[in-house]
């Protein structure tokens, strides 16, 4: 049976269409429509339920020395509330996940990770903590919501003191007072434009949720779901575990080695990495012809050669074009090429990513 967010009874409320997303029922979408929602975040401001995502804590002295081991990233020179990216690599250097991590101290960090993922992650990470490292699993206890789009900043004001929000991206602060609520407010998110993710209490997520709904009304603030979010984040290049990122993908593979720190003594993973070259690359494509390829559609050069998959492709909401993401050939030096979509080739050519930048 899936399990529920603090929100499920907000979503239905609001006229949530509810779906089995990685264990969780959750919203596909509102009465708005995917559309609708996505073009609210790129223009005024969407808000999501993300309570879904795991929240793992490392504490004590080993702390630091363990990320280092077993994330790609390096976080020797993290300052406190900062945020940094990072991959988890088995030791055949496919990702186990992608995941954030946010310092507290230098003895005190929080691993959000993926929510399909989160137990399996949990388990690798607590089975190879060094010693002097204390590892907890609080995602049942944490309600997570994103606040995404141009207006977040002038609606977190109506929410909180201005010294409570973060100033930059990819940072955070924490013991931010949400209605009288301590929260920890991040300026992140997963769609390509600015925003914010307050973790709070599960318990009292729904009064922020709602609260925040009310208070940036005025902004043109809705509520959005997993098939807004999808297609944000595939406008933004960001790619999806699942999909763009899998334990049998090498790492190298994705276009993510900026987070890939192979300057660093030792971290799981390594070795595989130094000892194979990646056979596949991400890029992006624009189809050409008339149609939409989606994931799973088999990719050909102009020889007829199959060359690779389509691993995300849709309709763009913002660009009025088809696009998708394709795990193609590192020796395919091409142009242009061929998505098959139930037995009919659709011409596309290959184009820079991300297919969407925001510009304030």
């Amino acid at each position: 049976m899936a399990k529920r967010t603090p929100l499920y009874n907000n979503h239905i409320a609001h006229g949530g269409k509810m779906v089995d997303f990685a264990g969780y029922e959750l919203p596909i979408q509102y009465e708005t429509g995917v559309i609708a929602e996505h073009l609210a975040v790129r223009q005024q401001a969407g808000l999501f339920d993300v309570s879904h995502m795991g929240e793992l804590e490392l504490k004590g002295k080993g702390a630091l020395g363990s990320l280092q081991l077993i994330m790609t990233n390096d976080f020797s020179d993290m300052a406190d509330g900062q945020i940094r990216y990072t991959m988890m690599l088995n030791e055949k250097g496919g990702q186990i996940d992608d995941l954030l991590v946010y310092r507290f101290s230098e003895e005190h960090y929080y691993l959000v990770v993926n929510a399909s993922n989160c137990e399996k992650d949990a388990k690798w990470i607590e089975s190879r903590i060094l010693p002097n490292t204390i590892f907890k699993n609080l995602s049942a206890s944490i309600g997570q919501v994103a606040l995404q789009g141009p207006n977040s900043q002038k609606i977190m004001l109506k929410m909180a003191e201005e010294n409570a929000l973060p100033d930059k991206y990819y940072t955070f602060k924490q013991n931010s007072a949400v209605m009288g609520i301590n929260c920890i407010i991040s300026r992140t998110g997963y769609t390509g434009e600015d925003g914010y993710e307050i973790y709070c209490p599960a318990e009292k997520t729904g009064e922020i949720f709602e609260e925040l709904l009310r208070q940036g009304s005025e902004f043109g603030l809705i509520p959005c779901g997993l098939g807004a979010r999808d297609t944000l984040r595939f406008e933004a290049g960001m790619p999806l575990y699942g999909h763009e990122m899998s334990e049998d993908f090498l790492a190298t593979e994705v276009g993510n080695n900026f987070f890939i720190k192979m300057n660093k003594p030792n971290f799981i993973g390594k070795q595989a990495l130094i000892g194979n070259q990646p056979i596949y690359r991400r890029k992006g494509v624009e189809v050409l012809d008339k149609g939409i390829a989606r994931e799973g559609s088999d990719v050909y050069d102009e020889n007829n050669v199959l060359i690779g998959k389509v691993t995300t492709g849709t309709m763009s909401p913002s660009l009025k074009k088809a696009i998708a993401m394709v795990r193609i050939l590192r020796s395919f030096e091409g142009e242009e090429v061929y998505l098959d979509v139930r037995g009919r080739k659709l011409k596309a050519k290959i184009i820079k990513m991300p297919f969407y930048k925001r510009s304030y």
